[in-house]
């Protein structure tokens, strides 16, 4: 009977034990499952935020909108003031000046947005013009069509530089005093100073008069120099900020920038149309008066004219970063809207160096060269490429940086040759 007794103890316990043992093994597969899942999410928000590091077109605008909306939630009940009663009031006139703000109307947060791209698109192309003349052969002399120190260079270099400053460290800061002016300035300005198709196109001309190790050395020494230039400009930004945030320096709210918003809303898009209007008018008269003969400033009168054509497609493909392809969304992590953007510029402005080469005329070379320059060195970018091949350089899969700069050059450079190159090599163009 006592050994029955131990026997079904024994039994009991044992069952008991493995009672126990399935449910802290269902306990640590529940944890497996749940730290697994948090680190496909981690993955998820990182992928989605380096592919949308550069540019996301007029999602920015509706993501501010959302932002706008959603402060009405917050609440002051459960504010307690910490330090006085000075703090306990910043806070209480923060969230005024928050409730009183009006939401802006979508078409003229729209138009604006746009006006904002075009005037800055055109100030872009001036600057870009302006730095291949002062580097190039007539004054400095440090770039030339002839090695693999092009002519547009300095402007990427300038551009990727400025992007460290105005897209990455301090595009917070200016778009809370304007969402337009931040996506003129990283957008419009520096996305048409810098330019993807001008730096394919001169590797082309290298390589279709035989010289490729000029164009090999374009295309690895270019992406080094436009790679360090946004890491210095990133850097000397941060230090810049934490001078400002040492010396007790902060950047102005909107309320404190524009004392009355409601003339800032009509104001500011106001002051684009009218900028716009004098840019297009006076390069429009420039080029009428210039057209026939010839040159460089036909041409850039014409880019001028074009460039903002360049940049609102540009805005509206940058919709595509951070989307993926089907609907799974697979490969979120690469910016198709940077990448069709660089990709479709490269390939017309191959297509265009084509056709200057078989119609000899100055008015062919004047419209295809302004087009160049304008539309499709706005159209491309470097700064906006190279701003999320370095947020991905500095993320988990640092990989993936560098198949998206492989990935976008390979192409441009492949199809450059086959519409540009080969026609050039067939026909015996000079």
């Amino acid at each position: 009977m006592d050994h029955q007794n131990q026997e079904l103890e024994s039994k009991s316990r044992s069952s008991s034990f493995r009672r126990l043992s399935g449910v802290g093994s269902s306990r640590r597969h529940s944890f497996g499952l749940l730290s697994a899942q948090n680190d496909n999410d981690d993955d998820v928000i990182e992928t989605e935020s380096v592919s949308e590091a550069g540019d996301i077109g007029d999602r920015a605008l509706n993501s501010s909108r959302a932002s706008i909306s959603g402060r009405s939630h917050f609440s002051l009940d459960n504010v307690v003031p910490i330090r006085g009663d000075d703090s306990f009031h910043a806070v209480i006139e923060s969230q005024a000046e928050k409730n009183d703000e009006k939401e802006v109307p979508w078409l003229l947060e729209y138009v604006t947005c746009l006006l904002s791209l075009a005037v800055f698109g055109i100030l872009g192309v001036l600057a870009r013009y302006c730095l291949q003349k002062l580097f190039g052969p007539g004054v400095i002399g440090a770039t030339s069509d002839q090695n693999y120190m092009y002519l547009d260079l300095p402007s990427n270099m300038v551009g990727s530089f400025l992007m460290g400053w105005l897209g990455v460290v301090f595009k917070g800061d200016i778009s809370k005093v304007s969402n337009q002016l931040a996506i003129g300035l990283t957008t419009g300005f520096l996305g048409s100073l810098t330019t993807f198709s001008g730096w394919n196109q001169k590797m082309l001309d290298l390589s279709a008069e035989g010289e490729w190790p000029f164009a090999v050395l374009g295309i690895f020494i270019g992406f080094f120099l436009v790679a360090f230039s946004i890491i210095f400009g990133i850097e000397t930004a941060k230090g810049f900020k934490g001078l400002l945030v040492r010396s007790n320096t902060r950047i102005n709210s909107p309320g404190a920038c524009v004392s009355d918003k409601s003339h800032y809303l009509v104001c500011f898009p106001l002051m684009l149309v009218i900028m716009l209007g004098l840019l297009w008018g006076i390069f429009g008269i420039f080029e009428v008066k210039e057209f026939r003969n010839g040159g460089a400033k036909p041409q850039l009168f014409l880019a001028c004219l074009v460039g903002p054509f360049g940049v609102w497609i540009r805005f509206f493909l940058a919709r595509l970063n951070g989307r993926g392809l089907g609907k799974n969304g697979a490969l979120k992590w690469l910016p198709f809207g940077t990448l069709a953007a660089n990709v479709l510029a490269a390939c017309v402005m191959a297509a265009l160096a084509t056709l200057k080469k078989a119609v000899r005329t100055t008015n062919c070379e004047t419209v295809a060269s302004g087009v160049q320059f304008g539309l499709l060195g706005c159209l491309s970018t470097v700064s906006t490429f190279i701003a999320e091949f370095n947020a991905m350089r500095e993320s988990k899969n640092t990989w993936r940086g560098y198949a998206y700069a492989a990935t976008t050059f390979f192409i441009s450079f492949i199809l450059g040759t086959l519409i540009y190159s080969v026609p050039v090599w067939a026909r015996g163009y000079d």
